[in-house]
């Protein structure tokens, strides 16, 4: 039987009472059952005495000084005691059974990946210039790296149609209004030795060819992503024919989806044979090197801004009528685009995140606001006002323009040529960062998870949206904790996305091979790189702390992130409800929930 007891305090009298206890009687054979309660009284008067506060100060001060005296050895080793004890509750990536904290600047399972594009035994050699079916012409389009997208499929294509490739023409006419030619950007020679197994490249068709041909060469446009039977079935016919082909506005023509050894090809033409040329590459190398002696390790941010970039997104950004206005007339060069919500559009992640957003995505994954960050933007729309909020979060703030002024000033009017440097720089770097999932962002990536898996982190811009319009109703610890968890699968960690899915130049899967290994090895290796982290761009990690602490600026936050646990463990429930009470007896005007972070941080 249940037994449910209940203690009444009514005076001078306890009460014990039992209503779950039934005891049996049978008198004169009828059985009864009757409850029963005991109580105990006393006759002796009692007064209330008042409380003394001074007493419950007292014991309140002793109470504090022993938890100020334990925290104080705690924090003498924040780190390590952190790590031990809130081992559980760390930012872990699982990959194969296998698991490993998150490393915000490098992952633990990149080692066992690597890029591996080489020829098949069963890949037939290039047939030879004489031999091929005719000569294809390439124009390609947009901006620098969706003519690389392009370069890099028309490679494949040759291969397909059993070509001779003309070394492709670059657009002039877009919207970048850049008259770099193939040679000015790319080392050309290195291009066509460095295909030459695979497919015949020339830099102009023969002038006998050209002597030859009754018309002109036949110029057509093939659909996006067409298959490789596209090109046998409609491309070829007219190839034999004419001997001559142009394919004009050759960006994404070709499908995803390609048998291996023409993956592999692609890899080969897009990691190996696009070289940029000797001058590019010396000025690009120059800004790597000038920021690793700044800095052991940096960041690159990649940030689509532009005016045009924006108004194709149809998105807001807070900048009153005037941005809807200067937006609008922008956007009205493309007739075809449909009216959109840019309420909607934000909330379906299609929105690039602001360098404000960007600067707090990065504050809240854990990097430091002495990190060095290499910013790659074009023209940022609202200047160095747009730009402001990015600074003060990270004031080591650098670009190609801060770095290599007077290098890159015969460069300045050509947008491509600028843009190599950017790419240069981006690869070379320690984490890459994005605020879009445009061309170079694509490419970027592509090659860093081919080239080793080197941090790469994209936003998760449709779950960051939410988050980012909710920042203000809640505190740094618990933003800092979505931003994390939103971004589980966007660290540029092996294996993020199954084979197959997504574009092939950001997820070139077919070209990464991988290693066996133990999470064994992972582990040990881990423990044996904690000491190493505490150092943070080649030098100690500096002690922020002091008296003008300011609680709500990121830069506090970098310290207490890892000890607000550990508060609520050293602080017990009960305290934060009798504190009120103690300040209010003392006059004291500070918030508990200030001391009970300083008690952490002593």
């Amino acid at each position: 039987m249940g037994v449910a007891k209940g203690w009444r305090f009514s005076g001078k009298v306890f009460i014990w009472e039992n209503h779950k206890l039934d005891l049996v009687h049978s008198q004169n054979g009828v059985t009864k059952k009757q409850d029963f309660c005991w109580r105990w009284s006393s006759n002796v008067p009692t007064q209330r005495r008042p409380i003394r506060w001074s007493l419950v100060c007292g014991i309140m001060l002793f109470v504090l000084g022993l938890i100020s005296l334990f925290t104080g050895h705690i924090a003498s080793d924040l780190e390590w005691y952190s790590q031990r004890l809130l081992v559980k509750r760390s930012w872990y990536y699982k990959l194969n059974g296998a698991r490993a904290p998150v490393d915000i600047w490098r992952s633990e399972f990149s080692k066992y990946y690597y890029g591996c594009s080489e020829r098949g035994l069963r890949f037939a050699p290039a047939v030879r210039e004489k031999l091929s079916n005719g000569y294809l012409l390439i124009a390609a389009s947009g901006g620098l790296n969706q003519q690389r997208t392009g370069i890099t499929d028309a490679v494949v294509v040759a291969r397909i149609l059993n070509a001779t490739l003309v070394v492709p023409e670059l657009d002039h006419n877009s919207f970048w209004k850049d008259n770099s030619d193939f040679l000015n950007i790319f080392d050309v020679d290195w291009f066509i030795s460095s295909l030459a197994k695979d497919v015949p490249i020339v830099k102009r068709v023969p002038d006998k060819v050209m002597r030859s041909m009754l018309k002109p060469p036949y110029t057509m446009r093939v659909p996006r992503k067409s298959e490789p039977d596209y090109y046998l079935d409609e491309v070829l016919p007219i190839l034999l024919r004419r001997r001559v082909v142009q394919l004009t506005k050759f960006d994404y023509r070709l499908s995803n989806d390609l048998p291996e050894e023409l993956q592999k090809l692609r890899c080969r033409v897009n990691y190996h044979a696009l070289r940029f040329t000797k001058p590019i590459r010396s000025i690009g190398q120059k800004v790597v090197t000038r920021m690793r002696k700044m800095a052991k390790r940096f960041i690159a941010v990649h940030l689509r801004f532009e005016p045009d970039m924006l108004a194709f997104s149809g998105c807001y950004y807070g900048g009153g009528d005037k941005e809807r206005y200067e937006l609008g007339e922008i956007r009205k060069r493309w007739t075809t685009l449909p009216e959109t919500s840019p309420d909607g559009e934000r909330k379906r992640g299609k929105c690039p995140l602001t360098p404000h957003e960007v600067g707090l995505m990065l504050r809240a994954l854990g990097f430091k606001n002495d990190t060095f960050i290499y910013v790659a933007s074009g023209e940022i729309y609202g200047g160095e006002e747009t730009l402001r909020p990015l600074r003060e979060l990270f004031p080591n703030f650098y670009t190609k323009e801060m770095l290599a002024g007077e290098e890159i000033q015969p460069l300045s009017s050509f947008s491509s040529r600028l843009a190599a440097i950017d790419y240069i720089v981006s690869d070379e770097s320690d984490v890459f960062v994005t605020n879009n999932n445009g061309n170079m962002a694509k490419i970027i990536a592509g090659r860093r998870r081919y080239m080793g898996h080197k941090r790469t982190i994209r936003p998760n811009a449709k779950r960051l949206s939410a988050i980012f319009m909710e920042r203000d109703k809640m505190g740094w610890n618990t933003f800092a904790r979505k931003v994390k968890s939103c971004q589980r699968g966007f660290m540029g960690e092996p294996e993020e996305v199954r084979p197959g899915r997504g574009e092939f130049h950001e997820y070139p899967a077919a070209c990464i091979c991988k290693k066996k290994f133990k999470y064994s090895r992972i582990r040990s290796r881990n423990i044996a790189d904690r000491s190493s982290d505490r150092v943070l761009n080649g030098t100690e990690a500096r002690d922020e702390h002091g008296d003008d602490t300011d609680y709500h600026r990121p830069e506090t936050y970098d310290r207490l992130n890892n000890t607000a646990a550990i508060s609520s463990i050293l602080w017990p429930p009960a305290l934060d409800i009798i504190m009120p009470h103690f300040s209010s007896a003392w006059h004291c005007r500070m918030s508990y929930r200030s001391v009970r972070w300083h008690l952490v941080s002593i």
